[in-house]
């Protein structure tokens, strides 16, 4: 193994991650991979692909792994960061699963999914397909992975998608807009039958992850050793509080009920309407803000920071190490935050500085 990690090293994330999900860790966690690492082997000719959905279908498992396992060799892990990997076909993948299909963009950047066919939104009725492609292909990966690194790298749930987004597959547009004041009833329909069906993947994947697999992981790479997953919907940004609170926060606090460790996404100034909402839910542990593009950093939101802690939420956070100094003076303290930040290795010894300033080497 060229991956510069250890058994040894898991023990103390697991140990750090367990108290900063009860409030018992006095410090932020902190994750900071620079790239730039030597790996020590070849680089495979399979090149790194973002949306793992544009591996060929000749490409086995195995060798996407291969490539995987190249590139996490190639970093080094600081503060409370650990190797990991997010397979990644595109948010929402749970629609290629019940009927729908997954189209790659011509330039691989990015992927989405599509109705076979449209139909109105009483003839929609979601089906598991066991045989799917797409399913089959991670389960696949899955067991490459776990085969491969026998629990050394944290390998992560895929982008299931969340609520409506995933009914936006197959009711796109303006659509399941106008379907939720024309037929509301059919809409809460589809929102629970897409909910059994997120669950009966998550569980699927999850038999073959685990036990060897450390823990639990999602497209956000907060460890936990519970059952957790970045929870979101999206679309709710297009909805009022009133209709949030009627077809959306029901199923959130459902899954949230579910899981050990539940986390939401709230993407952008349009979400923020429902954060008093979600923040009333009692399961559900914490918030991740992203402002989005063309808005102040993570800097630039302490008002939304302290209303998450004051109901005792935790907060993960993205951006430069020096975003997130600003933020933790403004709030006072920087107690169950978890930050996410990223360099290359000239950077190095400035990290480290500003790691050991909060505790976290």
């Amino acid at each position: 193994m060229s991956i510069a990690w250890s058994m040894e090293r898991w023990e103390t994330v697991k140990d750090n991650y367990r108290r900063w999900w009860a409030g018992e860790l006095e410090r932020p966690l902190i994750q900071v991979t620079l790239g730039g690492h030597d790996p020590g082997r070849p680089e495979p000719e399979l090149p790194h692909h973002g949306f793992w959905s544009n591996y060929a279908e000749s490409v086995s498992a195995e060798a996407i792994i291969d490539r995987m396992d190249y590139d996490l060799s190639s970093a080094i892990y600081l503060g409370d960061a650990f190797p990991q990997v997010h397979p990644n076909f595109g948010p929402g993948v749970l629609a290629a699963f019940i009927g729908g299909q997954l189209k790659n963009a011509e330039d691989g950047s990015t992927a989405w999914f599509l109705p076979a066919e449209p139909q109105e939104i009483d003839a929609v009725h979601f089906k598991y397909f066991p045989d799917a492609y797409w399913l089959t292909r991670i389960k696949n990966i899955y067991r490459a992975g776990i085969s491969r690194w026998q629990g050394l790298v944290q390998i992560g749930m895929s982008d299931l998608g969340g609520n409506l987004d995933i009914l936006s597959t197959f009711r796109p547009g303006q659509e399941l807009l106008l379907d939720l004041y024309d037929h509301p009833a059919e809409v809460e329909r589809l929102v629970w039958e897409a909910h059994e069906l997120w669950w009966r993947s998550f569980s699927e994947f999850n038999e073959i992850l685990q036990p060897l697999n450390p823990g639990y992981t999602a497209w956000t790479p907060i460890y936990s050793e519970k059952p957790y997953y970045m929870l979101q919907c999206d679309f709710c940004y297009m909805i009022s509080p009133e209709m949030f609170d009627k077809f959306v926060k029901p199923e959130i606090a459902a899954c949230c009920r579910r899981l050990g460790n539940p986390f939401y996404h709230l993407d952008g100034p349009g979400q923020l309407p429902h954060l008093d909402s979600l923040l009333t839910i009692p399961e559900l542990k914490g918030i991740q803000w992203i402002p989005g593009a063309g808005q102040p950093g993570v800097d630039g939101w302490p008002e939304v920071y302290r209303k998450i802690r004051a109901a005792g939420k935790l907060i993960q956070t993205f951006g430069s190490l020096a975003e997130f100094e600003r933020l933790v003076e403004q709030l006072g303290s920087a107690q169950g935050i978890i930050h996410i930040g990223w360099g290359g290795e000239d950077d190095q010894t400035e990290i480290e500085a500003k790691l050991a300033k909060f505790g976290c080497l």
